[in-house]
Order: structure tokens, then C-alpha cells, then sequence
């Protein structure tokens, strides 16, 4: 090879000086000729030099992006928001169990209530999918990611929030879509929505006080308490339960509105409670 890079020209391409053409010619050469690069070597800044290799290695270690995180990163969420809902595998396996249990429910409900019934076996069970879903995604007994979390520089109800609108936002879509199986009922098979909330929200509440097991369990545990309770005092198989009716609604929406408030007023004690073990 009878040209090689002047001296001046590598020196200026080392510290990312030099300008094209001169660039383009640089730049082939170096990749056929190991004699400019051992004086490229020379008249670089070892500083500069061992940085650009760090920095190199931290692209080849870095994880691979997946495609939730790609999907989550398109529409809109923050990269290190992505990154830590994508990292922790108790959320996806809580979403595929969502997935499996919604797809269940719709079809017993499809074959359970006919014509102008009422789909109380659908009603009685989907609010209990969101609560049991962000149950999974917080909290050390459950949560594989939780001495991660711990010592991560994110307040505690920061994270609670961040997993718990990523676990409704699918648990509560993949019931909408149950929901549009049971077309013969109309906004009656919308029921389970506002139930739905103030169980999450109540579980939600509890949580710094009795911890991510036992707050979900008492929330649901009186769920089907009052099941129970309301199909004792059921007038007919063909009228709704009484959460199910308007003043049932009523009364569900103000239980969300309240536990929602609380667990804003108690957010502190998340970081409190982060560190405890349960």
C-alpha cells in the first residue's frame, strides 16, 4: 500500500477533528492498514482511548431491548420507565394469567347466562383479576425484583404506582374485551368496572399496614363476602346482585374515591414499608 494517513491527519481524527473528505478516507484506510492504526494508537489520548473502550463495552453488555419494552418505548413511556416494568417477570406472568383466567370467564359466562339473565359469575369474578394482578407486581413475598427496588433510587409509591397502572392498564383492557363477548347485555356486562377499582384501590390502601398479602386477600375475602350476602338477599335469578345496581355502583365509586384518597395521604409510608420485610 503505497499511501497511508499523514501524521497531522490522524492525529486530528483522533481527537475528532477532522473533516471530510479527509474523514471518508481515514476512516477506509484504517480498516485495511494496520500500520496507520499502530500510529493512530500512538497519537491518541489514552484517556480518551480507555473511555471509548468502556464505553464500547457497556453497548455490548448491555441487555437486549425486548419487545414490551420496544412497544411500551413507542407509545410514549419513558426509557428507564420501560426498562423497569419490562425487567421485572412477576408482571408479565400476572398478565398471562390474567390473559388465560379473562378468556375462562368470558366463555363459563357466555354458557352460563343465556338471553336476558344477568352475567353475575362474569360480574362476581373479573374486579377480582386487577386486584390480584397488581397484588403479584409489588411487594418482597412476591416480587422477585424487590431487593432491586429497595435500593433503588425511586420512592417507594412512585414504583407502586408505575406497576399498578401498567397491570390495569392490560388486566382492565383484557376485561373490556371479555366484556365486548357478552354483547346481549349491553352496559350490564360493564358492572364489574367501578367494583373493580375500589377493590385495587382498597388493596392498595391497606397495603402499608398489612402488607402486600394480606391487604389484597382481606379486600377480596370481602368482596365474596358480600356476594354472598347480596345473592342471600337476591329477589330473583333474574335481578342483579346489588353491587350490580345503581345505587351499588354509587356506593363502589365512592369507596374508590375514598381508598384512592387515602392512599395518597398514607404514599410515605410505602418507603417505610419497602424496607420491612413480610
Amino acid at each position: 500500500m503505497s499511501w497511508h494517513v499523514p501524521e497531522e491527519d490522524l492525529r486530528a481524527y483522533a481527537r475528532g477533528e477532522l473533516a471530510a473528505p479527509a474523514l471518508w478516507s481515514a476512516d477506509a484506510h484504517l480498516g485495511a492498514c494496520a500500520a496507520c492504526r499502530g500510529v493512530l494508537a500512538e497519537v491518541s489520548d489514552p484517556v480518551a482511548l480507555d473511555a471509548g473502550w468502556e464505553r464500547l463495552d457497556a453497548e455490548l453488555d448491555a441487555p437486549r431491548v425486548g419487545l414490551l419494552e420496544s412497544l411500551l418505548v413507542r407509545f410514549g413511556v419513558a426509557g428507564h420507565t420501560a426498562r423497569l416494568l419490562a425487567a421485572a417477570p412477576v408482571l408479565r406472568r400476572s398478565w398471562l394469567g390474567a390473559v388465560v383466567v379473562v378468556l375462562l370467564l368470558s366463555v363459563g359466562a357466555g354458557h352460563v347466562a343465556h338471553g336476558g339473565g344477568f352475567p353475575t359469575l362474569f360480574l362476581a369474578l373479573a374486579p377480582l383479576l386487577p386486584l390480584a394482578g397488581v397484588a403479584l407486581s409489588y411487594g418482597p413475598a412476591l416480587d422477585p425484583t424487590y431487593e432491586m427496588a429497595v435500593v433503588a433510587p425511586m420512592h417507594g409509591f412512585r414504583l407502586l404506582m408505575i406497576r399498578t397502572v401498567a397491570v390495569l392498564g392490560v388486566v382492565l383492557g383484557l376485561n373490556g374485551l371479555a366484556t365486548l363477548a357478552l354483547p346481549a347485555y349491553g352496559l350490564r356486562a360493564l358492572a364489574w368496572l367501578l367494583p373493580a377499582l375500589a377493590l385495587t384501590a382498597t388493596g392498595l390502601a391497606l397495603t402499608p399496614r398489612l402488607g402486600p398479602v394480606l391487604a389484597p386477600s382481606l379486600a377480596g375475602g370481602a368482596w365474596v363476602g358480600l356476594l354472598v350476602l347480596a345473592q342471600a338477599l337476591r329477589a330473583g335469578p333474574d335481578v342483579p346482585l346489588a353491587p350490580f345496581t345503581v345505587a351499588g355502583q354509587g356506593v363502589a365509586a365512592l369507596v374508590a374515591a375514598l381508598a384512592a384518597g387515602l392512599l395518597f395521604l398514607f404514599r410515605d409510608r410505602f418507603d417505610l414499608f419497602q424496607g420491612r420485610a413480610v
